[in-house]
């Protein structure tokens, strides 16, 4: 890459030792910033995956910042090589000040996905910003402001949801705040294998506790002391998003997934946090059926393309056909065995 690059008053350069505070600074600013912004997950990338990150800063004649744009590429034999904003995030994209700002990011993110060889550059984005780029419309997100009062939160919740919830509430289930990953791991894992997808290592989530430390937290569920189900939560200015969680085989008969999201949910009002961002999923799926249950209205998001080798949106959706006979072989794998080759193969999902 090259040291700097131009566009009017604009210089766009790679992120620099001693950055990380004006850019998490410019982050919590920004209307449109998402803890996906943050300069944390440069580490995460780096650390827990071994992947080079491509960090771009925008600033004014001053050294202010005027944008930012958080960049990893991801290759993998059987999806190709891509440059992404951001891999293993729901948000990503360009934060600008001004249009000028925005148009000098994205040139250089495009000149760079040129220098790099990749297939496309892709670009994770809450709203449309590039008409003139391709784009995907498979997720969609779930973001829904809460109440300081619980009452009020559980009546939002649709008749027969809540019932689900005041199941797990009569089964006895208790919640507590976690240190260790190891439940939430065994459990996540398991969760992942049954919906035939590669979990990350251990080593992941706690290289995510250790960069974002109290805004990364674990709540886990457990039923005559035993635990059922757990969630790692990220949390941003007055924002919880649950992000990474299962459950064991005995979660559903217990309701213990519906229990644990209305803990996460009280939990987040005692934080202060004023609005729920449940993440995306893909239309149609499992997971999206669940949110809108809880009342939760989908909202469109737009991953946009810039094309370099590839001559179409790739379709890495695992409703693909043609990832169908491995997600069904992955269902019937052993748990210890998803757990020791899952992680060399997540690591390039992105």
């Amino acid at each position: 890459m090259n040291d700097v690059a131009c566009t009017e008053a604009i210089t766009v350069r790679p992120f620099r030792d001693g950055d990380a505070i004006a850019w998490d600074a410019y982050v919590h600013a920004h209307a449109e910033g998402t803890f996906f912004h943050l300069s944390g997950w440069k580490a995460v990338l780096e650390r827990a995956l071994a992947h080079r990150t491509h960090y771009l800063v925008a600033t004014s004649g001053d050294g202010a910042v005027r944008g930012v744009l958080p960049l990893a590429p991801i290759s993998s034999l059987l999806f190709g090589k891509s440059l992404i904003s951001l891999p293993f995030s729901c948000y990503g994209g360009v934060l600008a000040s001004d249009a000028t700002a925005q148009r000098a990011l994205e040139d250089e993110a495009c000149r760079l996905a040129d220098e790099l060889g990749v297939d496309y550059l892709e670009m994770r984005q809450r709203r449309r910003t590039r008409t003139d780029w391709p784009a995907k419309e498979l997720y969609v997100t779930f973001r829904r402001p809460i109440s300081t009062d619980d009452e009020a939160n559980l009546a939002a919740i649709p008749r027969k949801q809540r019932a689900m919830v005041r199941k797990g509430i009569s089964k006895g289930l208790t919640s507590t705040i976690d240190s260790s990953i190891d439940e939430l791991y065994s459990m996540y894992s398991e969760s992942l294998r049954n919906l035939g997808t590669p979990v990350s290592s251990r080593r992941y989530l706690k290289v995510l506790q250790d960069v974002f430390g109290n805004a990364c937290e674990i709540l886990t569920v457990r039923s005559d002391s035993v635990a059922v189900a757990s969630v790692m939560s990220f949390y941003f200015r007055d924002e919880v998003m649950p992000y990474y969680g299962g459950g064991t085989s005995r979660a559903r008969d217990l309701a213990a997934n519906d229990f644990m999201y209305w803990k996460t949910m009280q939990r987040a009002v005692e934080r202060g946090c004023k609005l729920f961002d449940y993440g995306r999923s893909k239309k149609e799926t499992g997971s999206y059926s669940f949110k809108v249950n809880w009342g939760f209205e989908p909202q469109q998001l737009f991953y946009e393309y810039y094309l370099v080798r590839a001559r179409e949106v790739p379709n890495l959706s695992p409703t693909n056909p043609r990832y169908r006979l491995m997600i069904d072989t992955w269902k019937k794998l052993p748990l210890w065995l998803t757990q020791r080759i899952g992680p060399p193969l997540a690591r390039h999902l992105g």
